[in-house]
């Protein structure tokens, strides 16, 4: 036979709506499978199956990359003024810390490599394939379209394949369309717009077979799959910065920008007014812009970001990128898939349809924990014999089975037969003893064509019993009577279907269970045994059920003010039952990716924002829903599992991936992830982000001031045409020493009181709000006045210029222990016993630089580093005396502040008007 390749043609068929005998033409392939020597034109024309590597970056480059930040050139320009100075202990400080951040950079660079790589990792390794008229293993990498592929059980699928023939073939297809259940598979074409979910005709790579047999003609290869095609969409996401950066890169170019103007403007007044020359001035300016870069900080929000990393890997959440951490804190909107995430990926009947009414189930998952009630009232399955009767059938027609492991209950098998088996169990049946009481005979194994499975039975009296379990749609018809307390009542088949569809509408996924009494000596069961006469026992609902915790953490982030929506690849009803039991609000209305295929952008992002489910959506959906938020100023938090998540994990402001179901792909895609796969952590998470950034702006307010302060003695010294109070070097020795002490005992500050209860702050809301540059300058002006007065009082009461400016340095860094008390509260008093002593780590830092401005001040290398000396007792008591002031003038502020405020409530309680 003279093969030819036509799909290298630019319009790919859609192979789900063909048929196998159409899809084999046009790929110009038959059933017994390709030549060799076709095979290998092919795989020269189309390439290896897998996926092409990223454009590597060398190290050097990834490297250099780091430097590209504003704050680090600030931080460079320091160091080489330090350096300049010949201060080469101070430079090697600033050096190692511009070190440290490249590393941490240089180590969390290349993650969009690492994602896809993950994904090419999913592709089986080998195939089994018709070559050559004879069925061979091969490498996948070798399959090309047209190759006939054969499936089995516990298979990974290495490629798109168009299924041509089935034999009860079930493919689990979590990993691309987020279905709780394994997806049972057709021959027949199905309609060409069906959503990836219900291409029931399609084997997609990377998907697990978990039972029965196939063989599909491959369609599509390497970058041509499905997963290529999300790895493609993965590659072209910008992966977006963090609120903080964004605002820190801001802060930085106009810090940058006002100290060099500051700087040549005190140039030019001090040559121009104040006849200084211009080496004098030169001199002046460099101490100036010295004293207000603030050297530490980028250092300071490093570890106070690396401190928040371990507080929450304590909590089972697992950071990957340290920006992540405060960007938690700013979260507006929690895109959560449903499968492992909301729910708990385990299929759990909850109710059963009897003739004799309803029955609820209790208890979730594998764990064989739970029991029945009807109408509130307990039932025991061993005095009631038709719910006895169901839980018998449902472990008896069945393959699969449940185990205790020390991690847990875990399943082998289908996870809707797993359902059944702890339904039994649940009973009080043991599968052992129950199928030695009855053993099987025989089976007629579940297939897609005729959706139902059977099994026959022989107790010890010789009696024969024929189980069926399968779609209500196809065994009721085929029942002639229902099982009503223990006796055979006649069937109402119209009346069933309409329970089995008030249970479908709550999000159950129906299964009829039935029964048959055949001649004891049947051995064999045929499809006509089962066509007619059957017994219906009852309906059984199952669902994948919530998290507990799951349903708290939503209530929980609901009352911060932040919103939960689910995007999942299941079915609508399913996706409104399970938000209805989290508790989203207006959780009816679901949105399925047909109907956001059918919106124009503006109507688009309207919904997005609107409608809290989705269902049936795709990877570019996903991708869709997150991007069109963050066009409206949210901040979003994307959650998944698959690697149909991993782009919209890329792209959302933080990818949360699940730690222990959840496939590498979508970890590396992530900026976090949950060792527990527990959405209750996520609220956890958002408590350390937003704590996180009140350390990082009380840090920034803490040090802010000292460099202002140091900033305008300097500006004062030169206005007044006086020598300058501090030198370069004596300000960076206050910088680097208040920033490695006090200032990092910030970082370990507990969360407020009220963190949970604030709603997130606006994307665009600055660091430094208007009120906390009134205490900025507030505190400068203090600091200033007290550091220069003394520094002045020293020397007109006789004291050298080097004995005054040590006066001045002990007065800077002992305004800022008595600032750090009242900075540990942004609002709140720190003037009692836990704002004062409560944090150990404030007492540590303070004890710390006491006994480094000692050594500062009395001991002798440093009298050579530094040009300091002695100052006697006198001086200490000025010092500490005055320095104290900057505590109670912001306790002060705080007071008035908070009793402005409450006037205000009040006010607006008083006239009915919305508090603040």
């Amino acid at each position: 036979m003279n093969q030819s390749d036509p799909t290298s043609e630019s319009s790919v068929p859609p192979w789900h709506a063909l048929s196998p005998e159409e899809a084999l033409s046009a790929l110009g392939a038959s059933a017994r499978g390709l030549t060799s020597e076709e095979a290998a034109r092919r795989l020269e024309r189309h390439g290896p199956n897998r996926l092409p590597p990223p454009p590597p970056r060398s190290p050097w480059t990834r490297l250099l990359v780091q430097f590209h930040n504003v704050l680090i050139y600030v931080l460079l320009a320091a160091g080489l003024v330090t350096s300049a100075l010949g201060h080469w202990v101070d430079a090697g400080v600033i050096f190692g810390v511009v070190a440290i951040n490249a590393v941490i950079g240089f180590l969390q660079e290349g993650k969009a490599e690492r994602a896809m790589e993950a994904v090419r990792r999913m592709l089986s390794p080998q195939a089994l394939v018709s070559r050559d008229h004879t069925r061979v293993t091969l490498p996948a990498e070798g399959l090309v379209p047209g190759d006939v592929v054969h499936l089995q059980s516990g298979d990974r699928v290495p490629a798109d394949l168009r299924l041509v023939w089935i034999h009860g073939l079930r493919i689990d297809e979590a990993i691309l369309t987020g279905e709780s259940v394994p997806v049972e598979k057709a021959i027949g074409p199905v309609a060409r717009d069906a959503v990836l979910g219900d291409r029931r005709s399609m084997a997609y790579s990377g998907t697990l077979v978990t039972s029965g047999q196939g063989s599909g003609v491959v369609a599509g290869t390497g970058r041509d799959t499905e997963i290529g095609r999300i790895s493609d969409l993965l590659a072209k996401v910008e992966p977006l910065t963090t609120p903080l950066l964004r605002q820190l890169a801001g802060f930085g170019r106009w810090l940058s920008v006002a100290i060099v103007a500051l700087a040549t403007l005190a140039f030019g007044f001090g040559t121009l007014v104040r006849d200084y020359s211009a080496t004098e001035m030169f001199l002046a300016a460099v101490g100036l812009t010295v004293a207000a870069i603030p050297e530490g900080l980028p250092a300071i929000i490093t570890i106070t970001l690396a401190i928040g990393v371990q507080r929450m890997s304590q909590r089972n959440a697992i950071v990957r990128r340290l920006p992540a951490v405060e960007t938690l804190g700013s979260v507006t909107v929690i895109c959560s898939d449903k499968t492992g995430t909301l729910t708990r990926n385990e299929m759990t009947v909850q109710s059963i349809v009897l003739a004799g009414g309803p029955v609820e189930v209790s208890g979730s998952g594998y764990e064989p924990r739970g029991g029945f009630t009807r109408g509130g009232v307990d039932l025991r399955p061993q005095e009631d014999a038709d719910l006895g009767e169901v839980a018998r059938a449902a472990m008896l027609c069945n393959d699969a089975s449940v185990r205790e492991t020390p991690s847990g209950w875990r399943l082998d098998g289908d996870p809707t037969e797993g359902a059944l088996v702890v339904l039994g169990m649940k009973a009080g049946l043991q599968p052992q003893p129950l199928s030695e009481q009855l053993p099987r005979t025989d089976v007629i194994p579940f297939e897609s064509e005729h959706r139902f499975m059977a099994t026959l039975h022989h107790d010890h009296q010789g009696r024969a019993i024929v189980y069926v379990k399968g779609a209500p749609e196809v065994l009721l018809p085929r029942c002639k009577a229902v099982r009503m307390s223990g006796a055979d009542v006649s069937l109402d088949v119209n009346a069933w279907m309409m329970r089995v569809e008030s249970v479908a509408g709550s999000g159950q996924r129906t299964l009829a269970i039935a029964t048959k009494r055949v001649r004891p000596e049947q051995t064999v069961i045929t499809f006509d045994d089962v066509d007619d006469d059957l017994c219906l026992i009852g309906i059984v609902g199952i669902i994948d059920p919530p998290r507990e915790e799951a349903i708290e953490a939503v209530g929980r982030c609901g009352a911060a003010g932040i919103r939960v929506k689910m995007i999942t690849g299941d079915h609508a009803a399913t996706a409104r039952a399970v938000a209805q039991r989290v508790g989203l609000v207006e959780p009816t209305r679901a949105c399925t990716g047909d109907e956001l295929n059918r919106l124009d952008p503006i109507a688009f992002e309207s919904t997005a924002s609107a409608v809290n489910v989705f269902a049936r959506v795709s990877p570019e959906h996903k991708l869709m829903l997150v991007t069109a938020l963050q066009a409206q100023g949210e901040v979003v938090a994307m959650t998944g599992d698959g690697v149909n998540d991993a782009p919209a994990l890329k792209r959302a402001d933080v990818g949360i991936a699940m730690g222990v179901k959840g496939t590498e792909a979508a970890k590396e895609a992530a900026e976090m992830v949950l060792a527990d796969d527990n959405f209750a952590t996520i609220g956890q998470a958002v408590e350390e982000g937003r704590t996180v950034y009140d350390n990082i702006r009380k840090a920034i307010l803490f040090i802010l001031p000292t460099n202002g302060g140091e900033a305008l003695t300097i500006l004062a010294a030169i206005l007044l045409g006086r020598v300058l109070p501090v030198t370069a070097a004596q300000i960076l020795w206050v910088n680097m020493v208040t920033a490695v002490t006090l200032a990092l005992s910030l970082a370990f500050e507990p969360p407020e009181n009220d963190v949970m209860r604030r709603p997130p702050r606006a994307p665009d809301q600055p660091i430094l709000t208007p009120f906390l540059w009134w205490r900025i300058g507030l505190v400068s002006a203090v600091m200033v006045s007290v550091t220069f007065g003394l520094f002045v009082f020293e020397r007109e009461h006789g004291a050298s210029i080097e004995t005054a400016r040590t006066v001045a340095v002990n007065t800077i860094v002992m305004l800022e222990v008595f600032y750090l008390f009242a900075t540990r509260y942004l609002n709140r008093s720190a003037l009692n016993r836990d704002g004062l002593l409560g944090s150990r780590y404030v007492l540590i830092s303070i004890a710390a630089v006491v006994c480094f401005q000692l050594a500062f001040t009395y001991a002798p290398p440093m009298e050579t580093f530094f040009q300091t000396r002695p100052i006697d007792g006198a001086a200490w008591i000025r010092i500490i005396a005055l320095s104290s002031l900057v505590l109670f003038v912001v306790e002060l502020e705080k007071l008035l502040v908070r009793r402005f405020r409450d006037r205000g409530r009040a006010l607006d309680r008083k006239d009915g008007g919305p508090l603040p």
